[in-house]
């Protein structure tokens, strides 16, 4: 049995069976490959982090929201760009502005009847008498001294005068933007005027003040009547300098309550990350909103990631308010504060019959989700990062469905009307240059150069070849001693952001206004509001400068990065 039993086994190997053999083994080193190539692919997926999209040309943009990537995040405290940073500029809209012969004409077809019957001996007795702002002729007046003092401002509205702080001041508000501007927006003024009269009835300007200085001239009065407006435009853009009404929306009524239809996201891991990552998910749900037309249910109340604190600790209770433009995204789509919903939905829900449907599950897509009749569709996220984030319900088929609404979010007109003032107070006439330092500098390994490259005696030469002597120089920095800069003093009139802090502190506006929104608790000018603010002064200047291509050769994100970096 046994030299049968081995014969019976050693007739696998006779050379009929040979073929099948080798067929089997190569089967199995196929799979094998088959099953490695699977695994290795997964771990690429799972660690697999693309580049930040917010931080690309807005070309770019759009190829990432029809990508099929997975969309997560780099940690980053770089500002995200937002709708207006993606904003084409009017051009038409651009360049109807009014010039010196436009107010000269106007003054030709308004004044000549008037004129035609005053005599010298009128004025006897009236040189010291009230300046009456409403006049035509001072009103000319004043627009044309506005267009000769301020030679870099292009001027496309002027408001009409109204009385200033005493009989000889007239105040005036504009609508302007930078002749050399690359921003999408308009920006307005409004500026106290010292008028003379002499004794043959002739005005003129003495003196014009401060940036915002005509306080009375800021909100146009009831019944007054239009100024003068060269070509009247539909405005699809910022307009920074006026009142800001970021008030929260209500429902008018419980018929109107009880006929809407709203989406609500609840839960989730997005809170207390970048903010660019606060905004790629406020954006899915917003989309889906839109693409269900349904009412968002928004939380208005805004963790701030540890990356921008001071405490270097994670903060809750910020608003949406601080950080953006909430009166353009309410006007320009349905939103409601949660509060205010759930306040209304308590109320009615029972009564009017109203029902919610809840998902629980991203892969439910907005698609599957059109027939749904109920009054509330609640979307909850669970604990389990990253399937618990609000942006996963945009990826796969839904990316070519559901649109990111970037046009209804603009930065806070607040934080852009600190961006006007410091601009004005270097008369819009001003190069800047953005130097990073920080950890980067004192890392050699991935940024072998930038210490050097950014140090004062490297700037002085660099700066040199790029910026003429003498000229306003503002630095976007993260340097906190900014004195390491004061070589630079010697060729240019170097501006930094703290020297402008009386703009935020507790006598300012801003202080003052967010304070109301904040409950009367006050509102610190954190590191994010820090970093938005310097960077759009920062993009604003004539000639800008950066620090990685402009000033070091190192890359932006480490050594043998500069293509991904650049792209």
């Amino acid at each position: 049995m046994l030299g049968r039993s081995s014969l019976s086994r050693a007739g696998g190997f006779r050379p009929e069976n040979l073929g099948q053999h080798a067929l089997a083994m190569i089967g199995n080193l196929c799979f094998a490959l088959f099953v490695f190539g699977v695994l290795i692919f997964t771990i690429i997926a799972a660690t697999y982090e693309p580049e930040d999209p917010l931080f690309h040309p807005s070309n770019k943009i759009t190829t990432f929201l029809t990508s099929t990537s997975n969309a997560t995040f780099k940690s980053d405290n770089t500002v995200v760009r937002t709708g207006e940073d993606f904003m084409a500029a009017n051009q038409t809209a651009f360049a109807t502005f009014i010039n010196a012969t436009d107010v000269a004409n106007l003054n030709e077809q308004e004044t000549l009847a008037s004129n035609a019957d005053v005599n010298p001996s009128d004025c006897d007795g009236n040189v010291n008498s009230p300046i009456d702002c409403r006049d035509p002729e001072v009103f000319h007046l004043m627009m044309t001294a506005t267009i000769e003092e301020f030679k870099d401002i292009h001027f496309y509205r002027f408001g009409k005068p109204v009385r200033g702080s005493n009989d000889s001041t007239c105040d005036m508000a504009w609508r302007f933007r930078p002749k050399e501007g690359k921003a999408a927006a308009f920006y307005k003024d409004y500026r106290r005027f010292v008028i003379s009269r002499s004794e043959n009835c002739t005005h003129s300007v003495v003196g014009i003040g401060d940036y915002h200085s005509g306080v009375n001239a800021r909100k146009r009065k009831r019944n007054q009547k239009p100024g003068f407006e060269k070509a009247p435009a539909k405005l699809d853009m910022p307009v920074v300098g006026e009142l800001v009404n970021d008030t929260l929306p209500v429902v008018e009524s419980e018929g109107s309550f009880s006929h809407g239809k709203y989406l609500v996201y609840v839960g989730g891991g997005d809170r207390c990350k970048s903010m660019n990552h606060y905004l790629w998910s406020f954006l899915c749900a917003l989309g889906e909103a839109q693409y269900l037309n349904r009412t968002l249910v928004m939380d208005l109340s805004i963790c701030l990631s540890s990356i921008y604190t001071s405490s270097n600790q994670d903060e809750e209770g910020k608003d949406f308010r601080f950080y953006f433009d909430f009166e353009h995204l309410k006007e320009s789509a349905s939103v409601l504060d949660q509060g205010q919903f759930w306040s209304d939905w308590n109320k009615w829900q029972k009564k009017d019959g109203l029902n919610l449907h809840l998902v629980e599950d991203f892969g439910v897509t907005p698609m599957k989700l059109m027939e749904v009749k109920d009054a509330l569709i609640m979307r909850k996220f669970g604990s389990v990062e990253p399937d618990n984030y609000w942006y996963r319900v945009c990826e796969g088929e839904t990316e070519s469905v559901v649109q990111r609404p970037w046009h209804l979010i603009w930065k806070s007109r607040r934080l852009m009307d600190i961006v006007s003032t410091i601009s004005a107070k270097l008369n819009w006439d001003y190069d800047s240059v953005h130097i990073v330092r920080g950890e980067k500098a004192k890392n050699r390994d991935l940024w072998p150069n930038l210490a050097t490259d950014t140090s004062p005696v490297a700037l002085v030469s660099t700066l040199q070849e790029k910026m003429e002597d003498g000229r306003n120089l503002y630095i976007a920095t993260n340097e906190p001693d900014t004195s390491f800069f004061d070589p630079l003093k010697d060729k240019y009139s170097t501006h930094f952001l703290n020297e402008y802090k009386n703009l935020w502190d507790e006598n300012s506006e801003w202080y003052s206004e967010t304070t109301k929104l904040n409950n009367g608790v006050p509102v610190e000018f954190d590191g994010y509001m820090r970093v938005s603010v310097d960077t759009e002064v920062f993009l604003r200047g004539k000639k800008q400068i950066e620090t990685f291509n402009d000033l070091t050769k190192d890359c932006k994100d480490g050594i043998n990065t500069c293509s991904t970096s650049s792209s």
